[in-house]
């Protein structure tokens, strides 16, 4: 069923409850003014009592019913008919008096309250169904007869679409012609407009602005970044967190003692001569109505779910409440640097040759560097310009945390870190003007040493105020893993403000200084690592929870982070902190003011002090004002 279809039923649905209860309410007094006017027979003033009540609760009877004949009859709809029947039954018992108005107004309440409680969830999912409503319906397909338009299912990897400035974009591409800017506020949260050109890769989700755009499809529709994003948020309530394990096993525990309990209250006192069975039935009944769960059942999940949606919202997916919760008692955030912590976007800034010329010194750092991805390696062939020379390049060899070793031209040069040209006994000079600059890229030519290459990065512009909000939040250690030099690092972390680093680490040593600082961590708290996701999968892995930063389109990031930051702003993590410390006050101001409620009242209805209208506010009032308290998640 579409959103639009599903928002119509659930109209209609709310619209019968309301007639049902309008109607229910005005025989109801109808019924009241006949039995102050008439002496007719107890049995006459049911039927007409029977009339209202039967229209107000009669969809909670059948269900009732079915529940029980499935074996699940521990229910709010089995338990509140039981009450109700009974409430109905009483007055034919010997002494008593009926309680017919009672009874209907019981069910009344309750139907009053199952609607506030529709109205709330319905608001809650439109809420996250405008927000993630980002996967479109066509895409404008190029063919041999121009433009068609078709579901984005159809649309085969390498097609191209058109995207007409007003639409969002249905597919993960590459421009391939026109510029234009991007309202990605959907993915990332983000309310400035993305710019966008020639050669740029655009995920779905966006709304294209302004230009017209050729995009070359890269991904399936099911792969794209706006599917991937729609399941997460989705299947989030998969992974329940403690809060939510703990009301499961409690309702299943607690519904079943108080229903004996019910029982053994009807029966025992007047069975020991304190009283008439008929006072200590209604009791009971009074007591039955009390014992429903559905505050606690209904609002705790709703509660995160709420809560996911609105760190949705602000461009923050969090995989399962667990994860929301776990947030909540982050006091240890462990930073990667590159890409996280700096912008990741390195540039040579300074070229020294000891061997050769300056040009001859990139020239063979270019090549050497031909197939590697990461960031460095693409700096240097950005800096030599012209990797596509006819040299030919054998013998690459890639080592793990020191660099790279191949033949150019049949000359073996060797570019990387002071670890590698230590393992090949070359001396290293001195660089005082490089020291603490960036990273230094040292080379070695036929086993000399030829010079060596700096390459800067910058810190994010709002990396310390994002470590400033963590610390104003209560977070006790803010650290930095790198695998670059000391003295790069310990500049990096003085200028943020970070608590301490760790330099000079391969990825093994990552994970090694993780688990030492797991061990040190306050007790019952929890420690993140924030990282790109892609370099780093062991390390998001181990932590207790895993952060991907700029993971916009980044499948490894989604894949091995618990959240995913949808853009490169490391202030999103202090956000989601925010908002998840907030989602489990009120999930825990739920459970508290519901368990409150309900042990105040059930102890009045066993000594006969609660009549049965403030039962069922122990029960359809309590969980109505839960579900509105949860619905505060969403602001």
């Amino acid at each position: 069923m579409s959103s639009e279809n599903q928002e119509k039923h659930e109209g209609g649905e709310l619209r019968e409850s309301m007639v049902k209860i309008v109607l229910s309410a005005v025989l109801l007094v109808v019924a009241i003014l006949i039995e102050r006017h008439t002496c007719w027979q107890t049995w006459q003033y049911l039927l007409i009592y029977l009339v209202p009540y039967l229209i107000a609760g009669w969809e909670t009877l059948r269900e009732g019913a079915e529940k029980l004949l499935e074996g699940e009859a521990l229910d709010e709809d089995f338990l509140m008919g039981v009450a109700t029947v009974g409430a109905l039954a009483i007055g034919f018992l010997p002494g008593a008096q009926s309680q017919f108005p009672e009874a209907v107004f019981v069910m009344l309440f309750f139907q009053l309250g199952e609607l506030f409680e529709g109205i709330a969830e319905g608001r809650s999912r439109r809420s996250i169904s405008a927000l993630m409503d980002i996967r479109p319906d066509s895409a404008n397909l190029e063919t041999t007869e121009g433009l068609v338009t078709v579901h984005p299912e159809e649309v085969e990897v390498g097609s191209v679409i058109v995207v007409r400035p007003g639409e969002r974009v249905p597919l993960d591409g590459r421009v391939l012609e026109g510029s234009s800017t991007l309202d990605t506020k959907a993915l990332t949260g983000e309310s400035v407009p993305r710019g966008i050109c020639e050669g740029d890769q655009i995920f779905s989700g966006c709304i294209n602005l302004s230009g017209l755009l050729r995009v070359e499809t890269s991904k399936p529709a099911g792969e794209s970044t706006a599917s991937k994003i729609l399941d997460l948020v989705e299947n989030a309530s998969d992974s329940k967190s403690r809060s939510e394990s703990f009301i499961t096993c409690f309702a299943k525990v607690y519904t079943p003692i108080v229903v004996g309990a019910a029982v053994l209250l009807a029966l025992i006192p007047p069975i020991a001569g304190a009283g008439s069975f008929a006072t200590w039935l209604y009791r009971a009944l009074t007591f039955l109505i009390v014992s429903c769960p559905c505050a606690l059942v209904i609002s705790v999940p709703l509660s995160f779910f709420g809560g996911i949606g609105g760190a949705s919202r602000s461009g923050v997916l969090v995989k399962g409440s667990n994860w929301l919760e776990a947030l909540s008692r982050l006091q240890t955030v462990v930073f990667d640097k590159t890409g996280t912590l700096t912008q990741g976007v390195f540039e040579v800034s300074a070229v020294h040759p000891e061997l050769v010329g300056e040009e001859e010194l990139l020239h063979m750092v270019a090549h050497v560097e031909r197939n590697s991805v990461h960031p460095i390696a693409e700096a240097l062939r950005n800096a030599y310009g012209n990797e596509k020379d006819d040299c030919e390049v054998t013998e690459v060899q890639e080592l793990a945390g020191k660099g790279v070793q191949a033949c150019v031209n049949g000359r073996k040069v060797a570019a990387g870190n002071a670890k590698l040209m230590s393992d090949m006994g070359i001396g290293i000079p001195a660089c005082d003007s490089c020291e603490g600059r960036g990273t230094i890229v040292h080379v070695a030519l036929d086993g000399v040493y030829a010079g060596h290459i700096l390459i800067s990065d910058k810190p994010k512009e709002g990396a310390a105020a994002a470590v400033r909000a963590l610390k104003g939040l209560g977070v006790q250690n803010t650290v930095m893993l790198t695998g670059d030099s000391e003295k790069v690092a310990a500049r990096v972390a003085e200028d943020l403000g970070l608590d301490g680093y760790h330099a000079g680490l391969l990825p093994a040593d990552k994970l090694e200084q993780l688990e030492k600082l797991l061990a040190e961590k306050p007790a019952k708290s929890t420690l993140a690592f924030v990282g790109d996701g892609i370099n780093d999968a062991p390390v998001l892995a181990r932590a207790d929870v895993g952060i991907a930063m700029g993971a916009l389109g980044s499948d490894a990031a989604i894949e091995a982070a618990d959240v995913v930051l949808m853009d490169d702003d490391p202030g999103k993590i202090a956000a989601a902190i925010r908002i998840a410390r907030r989602t489990v006050r009120i999930a825990r101001e739920n459970i508290c003011f519901a368990i409150a409620v309900k042990l105040i009242v059930l102890v009045l209805a066993a000594t006969g002090l609660a009549p049965m209208w403030l039962a069922v506010f122990a029960d359809v009032g309590v969980t109505v004002i839960a579900v509105l308290n949860a619905m505060r998640t969403l602001a």
